[in-house]
């Protein structure tokens, strides 16, 4: 069986293209011979090549098969050969090539000051969180989220498209994040509802309250981390590192959570794989675990009543 070619085309090869069926053939074999790795929004080549040439060209990121036989300008197969280049060569994930993303089908800046958002949770706001067949039935009666963590701010926003009378506070230690925070949420027209805070989870938001917490925080093994491939290796590791088994983080928004919620509030954690340690150390707490079509046993929910009392921080 032949291998697929681990070396870019040449000026010739690409004179030769003039479909985007023809460059989007390429780059499936170009990725698959380079041996990249995946999980920025795509799973594998063929949807990371069909992400690079479509939004590339800004054309729409699920309409693949009505443009494959188009027709493509000298610099528009300029424009698609740097970026798949560039892929194989600086083994960055594409979002940090294109600068967007998309969760759900929104739309987000991104650049490498901030982690490329993939929350199961954006999964859960936008399917099986709020609504009439969701854990919260009236979305509209939530006035008030906190988003830990917040990044690039797209949970944030996902939150304010869910709950439509939610006031939203967004947290990060990085003040990089936060400025991609803010064009994010510049770009939606949610400045009027979407407040961001700098600091360290619960400290910059003295004695706020909220209905709802929402928290993708770091919960990567330091080990894990160690070993990343180029691709999650180019993100900032502060949104990763959660300490030797991954928890510190989790931990501490565990202890902190209850003091900043309402009574009949609850905080959503996504934590990885990270369930049976999780589980493990705080064996008392009746976790209540939101699976996904894309994961099972990565993201918990807890009532406040079952949190623990401020100062009871569990390891």
């Amino acid at each position: 069986m032949t291998e697929p070619p681990n070396e870019p085309a040449t000026d010739a090869d690409w004179r030769a293209f003039r479909t985007l069926r023809d460059v989007f053939r390429y780059a499936v074999s170009r990725f698959s011979a380079a041996g990249l790795v995946f999980g920025h929004g795509t799973t594998n080549a063929l949807d990371e090549a069909a992400f690079i040439v479509l939004e590339g060209l800004h054309l729409p990121v699920d309409r693949l098969d009505i443009f494959l036989d188009a027709r493509l300008t000298q610099a528009e197969l300029a424009r698609l050969a740097g970026l798949i280049e560039a892929r194989v060569a600086t083994r960055k994930p594409a979002a940090y090539l294109l600068n967007k993303t998309y969760i759900q089908g929104v739309p987000f800046y991104v650049d490498e000051r901030a982690i490329v958002p993939r929350s199961f949770i954006g999964e859960l706001l936008a399917t099986g969180l709020a609504g009439e067949d969701g854990l919260i039935e009236a979305p509209e009666a939530v006035e008030s989220v906190l988003d830990l963590c917040t990044g690039g701010g797209s949970l944030a926003i996902l939150a304010a498209m869910a709950f439509p009378n939610a006031r939203i506070d967004a947290v990060d230690l990085s003040a990089d994040a936060l400025a991609v925070a803010r064009r994010n949420v510049d770009e939606h027209g949610l400045e009027d509802r979407i407040g961001l805070f700098q600091g360290d989870l619960f400290a910059p938001l003295g004695a706020r309250r909220y209905d709802l917490i929402l928290a993708n925080p770091p919960y990567v093994t330091r080990a894990a981390v160690a070993a990343f491939p180029p691709e999650y290796a180019a993100e900032p590791a502060l949104a990763h590192l959660g300490g030797d088994d991954g928890l510190d983080i989790v931990r501490r928004i565990l202890a902190g959570a209850r003091a900043h919620l309402n009574p009949d509030g609850a905080v959503v954690c996504e934590i990885g794989m990270g369930r049976e340690a999780l589980e493990a150390a705080c064996p008392d707490l009746p976790f209540l675990w939101l699976d996904t079509a894309e994961s099972s046993g990565e993201v918990f929910r807890l009532a406040a009543e079952d949190l623990p009392k401020a100062g009871r921080a569990r390891r």
